[in-house]
């Protein structure tokens, strides 16, 4: 299979897809003020080929932050549909996913599920991955912004979109990268939790602003860019699901994905992220004796980061020695069933 990356750092789409012949799935990722725009003309441009997208930054060796992106795939089998209402009644849309899964008839060896979602993505991803664990698919995406996204020329809002992607020349596999460590042997019993609105209320008994603050030794002003190095973690098994601080409501903290009452949560430290990056690129390798493409999602707080670092282009030049890799700038990153924030992940197609 091969991947296309076409951008327009002004937004002009014809200039994003110059090159681009007979594509069998297209992602668009594009600017709040163009997307409707986009959307349209990439229909009539490739009107009959699935295609889906959503509102945020894109990336190969470099980042479009404000024009348009455009990934497309050769060589692969897809689908693209759309689940809706997700913040109610995702499970109404599910058969769309099992008849396209039918129809693409592939297995947990040749085929990913890529999904951008407007938002309650935790119960997304209990909807979707509710059918893909049945033949053992995995499954990468991530949140676009402004609450819209699109899928075969049509917008939607309060939904999901996915493309399901089957490489017809290989395997693919997905990973996950988690660039902070546990601090020291904290360990807190959330409570006061609002699930819905995702306030993280007390951590065992104690105000969660003052018992971050407390540990931190930070002023409330500061709460708010210190989660760049000092997110929360829910531990899950032997995995831990990063936890970004959002805002502060009184004395407790509003978060980007969901706690609830009773969860146990540490506190984590950022680690050696450039040692951590090589060794994901590393294991990869090892994984793969060929590449064609990459494909992945990186939180906007992992952007953020890195650019003020320095470091956002080295990041994306030490991923290009991959192969052809390209990606979004996520709100928020799905890794199979799992809603993590300041993460990376990503799907790897022999």
């Amino acid at each position: 299979m091969k991947q296309f990356f076409g951008i327009s750092q002004k937004g002009n789409l014809r200039e994003a897809v110059r090159g681009l012949t007979n594509p069998q799935l297209i992602f668009l990722m594009s600017n709040a003020d163009q997307f409707e725009a986009h959307v349209k003309e990439l229909s009539e441009i490739y009107p009959m080929v699935p295609s889906i997208g959503c509102i945020g930054m894109s990336y190969d060796t470099k980042v479009v932050e404000k024009g348009v992106g455009i990934v497309a795939f050769h060589g692969v089998q897809a689908a693209a549909n759309v689940l809706e209402q997700v913040s109610t009644m995702p499970v109404k849309y599910i058969q769309r996913l099992e008849k396209d899964l039918s129809q693409i008839d592939g297995n947990n060896n040749n085929t990913v599920c890529i999904d951008f979602c407007t938002g309650n993505d935790a119960c997304v991803l209990t909807t979707l991955y509710s059918v893909l664990r049945r033949r053992n698919i995995s499954l990468v995406g991530g949140t676009g912004d402004a609450g819209k996204v699109s899928v075969n020329g049509r917008i939607y809002e309060d939904a999901v979109v996915y493309a399901l992607i089957k490489n017809t020349g290989g395997k693919v596999k997905v990973y996950k990268e988690n660039i902070y460590r546990q601090l020291s042997d904290y360990h807190f019993v959330a409570s006061k939790t609002d699930k819905k609105n995702y306030i993280l209320g007390e951590l065992n008994g104690k105000s969660a602003k003052r018992v971050y603050q407390d540990i931190l030794h930070v002023s409330e002003q500061e709460i708010l860019t210190q989660t760049f190095k000092n997110p929360f973690g829910k531990l899950s098994g032997d995995d831990t699901c990063i936890i970004s601080i959002k805002d502060v409501n009184g004395g407790a903290l509003t978060c980007f994905r969901q706690v609830n009452d009773s969860d146990v949560l540490t506190l984590l430290a950022l680690g050696d992220y450039r040692r951590i990056v090589k060794e994901t690129i590393d294991t990869i390798r090892r994984d793969f004796s060929s590449i064609s493409a990459v494909f992945s999602v990186n939180c906007l707080f992992r952007y953020l980061l890195f650019t003020e670092n320095h470091y956002m282009q080295d990041y994306l030049r030490e991923m290009s020695v991959l192969g052809s890799h390209a990606g979004l700038v996520g709100y928020g990153e799905h890794y199979n069933n799992q809603f993590v924030n300041q993460s990376m992940s990503c799907v790897v197609f022999e």
